[in-house]
């Protein structure tokens, strides 16, 4: 079984996540922030990667260090459960349509991070969750799970479809990359030889 545990603590938030590659899509999630929790709830679930999250964060500041956090500790679960890489498709990509939003996610499990970002959302708030903190969260899991990731609204007008579709459009991403490559048995998907 691809898994993985990261507990990480600091001043700031008290993290502790499990992913299972090779899942269903349960989510267990669990981190004061509603909003959130419904969009990580989204990843499991549309990617078939088992996650249970626990976060307590300094909400009485603001969200801010709870989400990057999270981020940062999903995206070093990724990289541990992936191991060297060996087997997997590498690559992934969706294109997502939810009602009015459009949203195009592709991503490389290259070992290399990188976050291009072509999402703007028409409101700051999207209910009391601050929209720019869905950015944050990509950059974080992008940078600590390795991944060279391009997310780009292609149109939408709503605020919450546009931040589901992305959270939707990278889970099916995810579960296309991490997904073994029946073709490719155990070896490394790179001419490098190593990701």
């Amino acid at each position: 079984m691809r898994s993985a545990d990261i507990n990480r603590a600091t001043t700031e938030t008290q993290i502790a996540v499990s992913v299972a590659l090779d899942g269903t899509g349960h989510a267990d999630i669990a981190t004061g922030v509603g909003f959130f929790d419904h969009m990580l709830d989204q990843l499991a679930r549309h990617s078939l990667i088992d996650i249970t999250l626990r976060a307590e964060g300094d909400l009485h500041i603001d969200a801010h260090h709870t989400v990057e956090d999270c981020g940062i500790a999903l995206g070093q679960a990724l990289a541990a459960a992936l191991g060297d890489k060996r087997g997997i498709r590498r690559y992934g990509a969706c294109l997502l349509p939810m009602d009015d939003a459009l949203v195009r996610a592709a991503l490389d499990l290259s070992g290399r991070p990188f976050l291009a970002w072509g999402v703007d959302f028409p409101t700051a708030k999207i209910g009391d969750f601050d929209a720019e903190l869905v950015r944050e969260f990509f950059q974080a899991l992008a940078t600590h799970g390795g991944i060279t990731l391009h997310v780009d609204a292609l149109r939408g007008i709503n605020s919450h479809h546009i931040a589901e579709a992305a959270f939707k459009a990278l889970a099916r991403a995810l579960r296309d990359a991490v997904e073994p490559d029946p073709r490719k048995g155990d070896a490394i998907p790179s001419t490098k030889g190593a990701l």
